[in-house]
């Protein structure tokens, strides 16, 4: 895998960047290239709205930490963790139905 496909996963919805210098999830610049498909649906107002886009190929270039700056192999890509129900959710599930 090169370092653009790693740093590309990183993008997708069930993965997120990781600094390993600072322990930064949540802030990161990205410069990226992409290649795609999209479907413009223009009404007869004139107004344009993509309703598809398709990503037919990607290239991170770089990915730097907003918090401490490190760039490209100061970042990993991890999976994102899967959502966990709230307490209230859970309660509210275990209730009985009326």
């Amino acid at each position: 895998m090169t370092p653009s496909e790693d740093l590309s996963l990183g993008l997708d919805p069930d993965h997120r960047f990781r600094c390993l210098t600072c322990g930064n999830l949540t802030r990161f610049d990205v410069v990226a290239r992409e290649h795609t498909r999209r479907f413009h649906h223009f009404d007869l107002g004139g107004q344009r709205h993509v309703e598809e886009e398709e990503v037919l190929e990607r290239i991170v270039e770089s990915v730097s930490c907003r918090w401490c700056g490190n760039a490209d192999v100061a970042v990993e890509h991890v999976a994102t963790p899967a959502p966990q129900a709230s307490a209230a959710d859970a309660s509210a599930a275990d209730a009985p139905s009326v």
